[in-house]
């Protein structure tokens, strides 16, 4: 009986032992064995649900290594063999997170962070009760937040910053007592702030921004008695922010920037936040005056209260503040008080040791410039007074501020000289002084700021000649001097900056010709310099300005014909030559000029016929008038018809004509069938499509942060339209003309973004190329937190990227696209000659080194065009006559898979073509 008893009793321990493993394992009593098995399956997984694997990540996991020694895998010092974290952040992986990922039940940790993974969140991660970090942010998921993730009792930290997650912020989550952070920030995410978030008493960071949230702000949040952080930046919320939230003595980052919020900010705010560090309340509708208590929050670094309705003084007493850095006000109605004591805050400042921006424009400050503003922090990049009524004068020891980026003084009423002393100030890019009432000369100083993009002195009483020395200013990109006393002659040396871009030198009494140098302008785009007394011929060279969209030249002396060689500048958009003395025929290359938008030439002697294609089709695009030799053109214009030609006499006989007539037309057919084949696709109109107008009131776009904020609906993810290496790029509409466009921010904590914004921009501004993608406007600024910002607005192509239609996907399934043979053609032709003027036709040749499908876009024509030549490289001209080996980059450029084909650039197209 006792020999039969043993193994019966062993069958049935080892039965229930095979029954209390599993539940031993999830209640956290260690089972090696198992333990082992069951995290070693999980993330087998997981890694099979990776599609890309850039940087080899998951090369280590294999059976030669144990898996708690596999790249971004931690194990328990307690528990051995069993997974605590998996830290895969910042690796580019793209894929799905593995639902099999809740199998590693002793998770403490998870960070997959900056990489690509999109579908949902799986709800199974709800089942790993020790999970304390949860970081999935910068990524592409979509779908909900799964609700029962409050059953992850031990949670710190939520970080689903930067996805596409939808829906509602779920009301479960109030249930973590021990959660510290909440981040949703930039997501798609609606709905009311759930007021039972207040229960969250651990909670030390809510960040919601950059969401569709909406509704009020619960009252409820003021119990968070531990708060520091809260940033619900750009959402849809409305009302009064609640009282409670005033007295968390713990806050240190206020941010309601960008809502719809309204009432006055209490007076005692600096006394009920006294930890207060960053105080954001820009894009809004606040009232009522700037709490006078500021100063009592003595650590405010951040004062950021623009585009509101602020009214009354800026308190006197912000010189307290010692670690201020940024006051950001523009935009309310500041000042107007009795007095002319609106600006006596500035000298307060003063006091200010560590302030870079002050930027208040367009308030109604008032009162005499201080001559206190030179004893400012000499850490000051952004002085910006602009658009207040303020008087007096530019100190003269202005070269105090020797680290100022920007100074701005505009649409005031500010008298006296141009100091002498800007001409210190080495850093200075933009300087502002347009719609004042200076007077005297222009300083030649000026010429000593070497680094100046954009000098702007319209509208003033300034006297003399422009100074030569501006010539020395090689990076200024915009130079306006319109309506002021100017005389002499044009500079050659200003005609000769190699980056000029906007030139407006109009309604002066500037007289002598206009140089032939300008040619050397081959990145001009705007040339005004209409209502002087220039005279002579239009020099041909203007020809050579390849980028120019507007001339007007209009009411000076010009005599001579109209230069031939127009033609070449098939860019213009507006072009007036009226009120001037020319002669001769009209050229008929203008009626070739694909996106002539205006043409203007009254009031000349010209003669003979009109034209009646392109924009003489439409009499109200051009004017003629007060041209009394003129004849022909559209029946509106009312013209007498041009005589006929008298036939010439010719010595042949009418049979000789015949003959010759016969032979010409049927060389002509054998050559044209010929030749057909090969130039009826390469040589397309360049007319296909009218582009729209990018210029205002003949003047350029200048396009703000606030402006691309507002045409992006504030950088929306409804909008974002692709993602690169260095930043994002979204769909936007323009207020100024609704004209659809890309805008491509930069990220600039990416490294080597900045350089490739500065490559980037110098590749645009040197080439020009109806297959290019054309840059309309760069905007390089702050945004409304005083941080840099960069971006490039490009026109918006319908169609997407090449990439798109040979590689679609839709729910991770294939799906065929109609992309015919004929279609392939026209792309590989249109990349091919793109690339043929990049290579050979530039004036400084550019070598894209990054060509790939995402990189080729369509309009909506299917036309392709070439763009982001952000790591593009350059040849000059005498670079290229130089050995291979010098102009050799010193490593391998490009995207993975797309390292420039060279020499077999044929056999890519053709497998392009035909695959």
């Amino acid at each position: 009986m006792e020999l039969g008893f043993v193994p019966q009793s062993r069958f049935w321990s080892s039965l229930l032992l095979a029954f209390l493993l599993p539940c031993m394992n999830c209640i956290g009593i260690d089972s090696p064995a198992l333990g082992n098995e069951t995290d070693r399956f999980a993330l087998i997984a997981f890694k099979d649900r990776i599609s890309y694997d850039p940087f080899q990540v998951f090369n280590s996991w294999n059976d030669s290594l144990h898996f708690c020694k596999w790249e971004g895998v931690t194990c328990s010092r307690w528990h051995p063999q069993r997974v605590t974290s998996l830290n895969l952040g910042s690796h580019r992986l793209v894929g799905l997170i593995s639902p099999h990922l809740a199998n590693l039940t002793f998770l403490r940790s998870i960070n997959l962070s900056s990489n690509s993974f999109h579908g949902e969140i799986p709800r199974e991660m709800g089942r790993l009760f020790r999970l304390r970090d949860l970081n999935l942010s910068y990524n592409m998921l979509q779908g909900g937040i799964p609700d029962n993730l409050s059953n992850c009792s031990e949670l710190r930290s939520i970080i689903f910053d930067k996805n596409e997650l939808a829906g509602r912020i779920p009301v479960e989550l109030s249930s973590l007592p021990k959660l510290m952070t909440l981040n949703l920030g930039r997501n798609n995410l609606t709905g009311n702030i759930p007021p039972p978030l207040g229960n969250l008493s651990s909670l030390v960071t809510l960040y919601l921004y950059y969401n569709g949230v909406e509704g009020s702000i619960p009252n409820e949040l003021g119990r968070l008695v531990k708060l520091q952080n809260l940033d619900i930046y750009s959402n849809n919320l409305s009302g009064l922010i609640p009282p409670s939230l005033y007295n968390l003595s713990s806050i240190v980052e206020f941010c309601v920037t960008s809502n719809r919020l309204h009432g006055k900010v209490p007076a005692n705010l600096g006394l009920t936040l006294p930890n207060l560090k960053h105080l954001h309340l820009s894009e809004n509708a606040f009232t009522g005056p700037i709490p006078v208590s500021l100063p009592n929050a003595s650590k405010l670094a951040v004062i950021s209260f623009a585009n509101n309705n602020f009214s009354g003084p800026v308190p006197g007493n912000l010189g307290r503040l010692q670690d201020l850095h940024i006051l950001f006000g523009l935009g309310n109605h500041l000042g107007g008080g009795e007095g002319d004591h609106d600006l006596s805050f500035l000298t307060s400042l003063t006091n200010c040791s560590h302030l870079e921006v002050v930027h208040l424009h367009s308030n109604r400050l008032r009162g005499e410039l201080p001559a206190s503003i030179v004893n400012l922090s000499i850490h000051l990049k952004i002085l910006e007074l602009g658009e207040n009524p303020i008087s007096g004068s530019i100190p003269t020891d202005i070269s105090n501020l020797f680290n100022l980026n920007r100074f701005g003084v505009y649409r005031c009423f500010v008298m006296g000289i141009i100091p002498i002393g800007f001409g210190k100030l080495q850093n200075l890019q933009g300087l502002y002084l347009y719609s004042n009432r200076l007077s005297g000369q222009i300083p030649s100083s000026i010429g000593n700021i070497t680094q100046l993009v954009e000098l702007n002195l319209d509208e003033n009483r300034l006297q003399g000649s422009i100074p030569s020395s501006l010539g020395n200013c090689r990076h200024l990109q915009t130079l306006g001097l319109h309506r002021n006393k100017l005389n002499g002659s044009i500079p050659k040396e200003i005609l000769s900056i190699p980056s000029l871009v906007t030139l407006d030198i109009g309604q002066n009494s500037l007289v002598g010709s206009l140089p032939p140098v300008i040619g050397k302008l081959e990145l001009l785009q705007y040339l005004f310099s209409a209502h002087n007394k220039l005279m002579g011929e239009i020099p041909s060279e203007i020809n050579n300005c390849l980028s120019l969209e507007i001339l007007n030249l209009s009411n000076n002396l010009f005599q001579g014909a109209i230069p031939p060689g127009l033609r070449n500048l098939t860019g213009i958009k507006l072009l007036d030559f009226s009120h001037n003395n020319l002669s001769g025929h009209i050229p008929v290359a203008l009626e070739k000029f694909p996106i002539l938008e205006y043409l203007d030439l009254s009031s000349n002697n010209l003669n003979g016929p009109v034209p009646t294609q392109g924009v003489f089709k439409n009499s109200s695009k051009f004017s003629v008038l007060r041209n009394k030799e003129l004849c022909g053109g559209v029946p509106q214009l009312r013209l007498p018809a041009c005589p006929e030609k008298a036939p010439k006499k010719h010595g042949m006989s009418i049979s000789l004509r015949v003959i010759i007539s016969m032979v010409s037309v049927v060389l002509g057919l054998i050559l044209s069938s010929f030749l057909f084949a090969t130039l009826f696709r390469v040589r397309r109109k360049a007319n296909e499509r009218p582009l729209p107008a990018f210029y205002l009131e003949g003047q350029f776009l200048n396009v703000s942060y606030a402006d691309l904020f507002k045409a992006t609906g504030g950088f929306s993810l409804d909008n974002l339209i692709g993602v690169g290496s260095y930043g994002s790029v979204y769909k936007g509409l323009l207020d100024q003309d609704q004209t659809c466009v890309a805008v491509k921010v930069f990220n600039l904590q990416q490294s080597g973004a900045s350089r490739s914004f500065m490559v980037e921009c110098e590749a645009l501004r040197n080439i020009r190329h109806r297959n290019l993608v054309k840059i309309i406007t760069a905007c390089s600024s702050i945004d409304f937190e005083g941080n840099e910002f960069k971006a490039l607005v490009f026109e918006y192509m319908p169609n997407g990227s090449l990439e798109k239609w040979l590689h679609p996907s839709v729910h991770g399934k294939q799906e065929l696209w109609s992309l015919n043979l004929i279609q392939r053609l026209d792309i590989a032709i249109d990349v091919a000659s793109a690339l043929e003027y990049l290579h050979h036709h530039c004036h400084m040749r550019v070598i894209h080194r990054d060509l790939k499908p995402s990189n080729v876009l369509l309009d909506d024509d299917m036309h392709a065009h070439v763009g982001d030549f952000g790591i593009a490289g350059f040849l000059s001209s005498a670079a290229a006559n130089t050995s291979q080996d010098q102009t050799r980059s010193s490593g391998i450029k490009g995207s993975v898979g797309y390292v420039p084909p060279g020499n077999n650039f044929l056999v890519f197209l053709c497998s392009f073509i035909f695959l």
